[in-house]
């Protein structure tokens, strides 16, 4: 098992203990957003900003998942707003290998 498969493995855990975690949301969102499953990763990072709408990684990361889905019009959206709440979150994400 793959590094991305653990992480899903270890969210998934998390969220049967803590179904509402914004938290675990964000990181399983992540984790499907670096595996390209961008449908996955936009219904999670859906569900993290219901919890917690100005958390900058869940914009970010959702906006890239919607360019990955071929929505350019949400994903810059959402880039857009990720960068006014944390002007960082684009490097931050680089670090990651993940960018527009």
């Amino acid at each position: 098992m793959g590094r991305l498969e653990e992480a899903l493995t270890d969210c998934n855990e998390a969220l049967r203990l803590a179904p509402d975690d914004p938290g675990a949301l964000d990181s399983r969102g992540f984790a499907y957003l670096k595996l390209g499953r961008f449908e996955q990763a936009v219904v999670d990072y859906d569900a993290a900003l219901a919890r917690n709408p100005r958390e900058p990684g869940s914009l970010y990361g959702r906006g890239l998942a919607r360019l990955g889905q071929n929505d350019p019009e949400g994903g810059r959206a959402d880039l857009a707003a990720a960068k006014a709440l944390d002007p960082g979150v684009a490097e931050e994400f680089r670090r990651y290998g993940l960018g527009e």
